[in-house]
């Protein structure tokens, strides 16, 4: 193993549309353009991570041509050529692949680390400790490595990794036996008694050309089509062949279509306090709480309820006699929503749109 720590190119994906947080995200401004725990993006503060980590030599966002503009404009510390514009959103494995094309022109034995736009992360020595070791298999061991968190609790809002303990590669990295969706709550229990399960970060680190290899193992139609995407960077025809054949590319999860099929895959059993904030549910359990378990952002009062979050900055919103319910405030849009319902935003979303308001979304 390697004394000295490899370089490592970040890459944040940050082309999603942050729906689960309607109607303060929208299409235009979604969910890692805003600033939900602080006075910074999401993205902001997941660049000012990676800015930290020393061994990071340079950091590259995928997007989309609507929020590239955006990015550029408003978000600190990133070289505006290392935005890489990806058509329109395909899932992760093509705009990862994208990444890897652009980052191995670079540097042929280049190392990728992959990084949502919008998680928070407290615990800055272990998350660079998890990386460094991340970074030292992916070099020395030509693996494919993603991070999995210690659970805390029987999470039902995460996917889970379980690993084998018999097979590790050092003190906290071992080979990964299987990916499972998020699970019922029975499922989550029995996960975190086993002991042998984490849960899954959608973070990851490779070689560019580790996860190139495994996609044309794999996915070799699409690795065909991502080839001629390459040979034509740094050329006046990149973007036009970038449009062309990027219609072709199937829409692809990296979890389905390569991690769970592939033999060289380890995870890194990571302790650092972690969030995917992936819902307003998660937000509320992550943000501190009054001694009636409510929270308030912006201007509201609760008298007689418990377990709500009120965000509403520009009115006044009272809640009287109210229990765990989600009330958000815009400018032309106000969602109340019982915590338990929250898996019908996508419904509701749905919903909004076939009743042509599409101007709300």
């Amino acid at each position: 193993m390697n004394t000295k720590n490899p370089n490592i190119y970040g890459v944040i994906m940050a082309g999603g549309k942050g729906t689960r947080f309607w109607p303060l995200s929208r299409k235009k401004h979604p969910k890692q353009l805003l600033n939900i725990i602080g006075d910074q993006s999401m993205l902001q503060i997941t660049v000012d991570r990676l800015r930290k980590v020393d061994f990071i030599k340079d950091i590259f966002i995928v997007t989309n041509p609507e929020l590239a503009t955006k990015i550029k404009k408003e978000i600190k510390g990133i070289n505006k050529d290392n935005v890489i514009i990806e058509p329109y959103g395909k899932n992760t494995t093509p705009s990862i692949a994208l990444a890897a094309i652009k980052i191995k022109s670079i540097d042929k034995n280049a190392i990728m680390g992959i990084f949502p736009s919008d998680h928070f992360i407290i615990g800055h020595k272990s998350f660079s400790d998890s990386l460094r070791i991340g970074s030292e298999l992916a070099l020395n061991e030509k693996l494919l490595v993603t991070m999995g968190i210690i659970p805390k609790f029987a999470h039902t809002g995460y996917g889970y990794i379980q690993y084998d303990k018999k097979i590790s590669y050092n003190e906290i990295s071992f080979k990964v036996k299987t990916f499972a969706e998020k699970p019922m709550e029975s499922a989550a229990l029995r996960f975190i008694e086993s002991g042998d399960f984490l849960w899954n970060s959608g973070m990851f680190i490779w070689k560019a050309k580790t996860f190139l290899k495994a996609m044309k193992q794999f996915l070799p139609e699409q690795y065909e089509i991502i080839s001629q995407i390459s040979e034509k960077i740094n050329t006046s025809e990149y973007k036009s062949t970038l449009y062309e054949k990027w219609d072709n590319l199937k829409s692809e999860s990296v979890d389905y279509s390569i991690l769970e099929k592939a033999k060289n895959i380890c995870v890194i059993k990571s302790d650092f306090n972690w969030s995917d904030l992936g819902s307003w549910n998660t937000l509320f359990e992550f943000l501190s709480k009054d001694k009636y378990k409510n929270i308030i952002k912006g201007d509201g009062l609760i008298l007689k309820g418990s377990n709500n979050l009120i965000h509403s900055n520009n009115k006044f919103t009272a809640l009287v006699g109210i229990e765990n319910s989600i009330i958000i405030n815009t400018d032309d849009a106000t969602l109340v929503i019982n915590r338990s319902y929250l898996e019908e935003m996508k419904n509701l979303l749905d919903n909004i749109k076939l009743n042509n308001r599409e101007e709300l979304l």
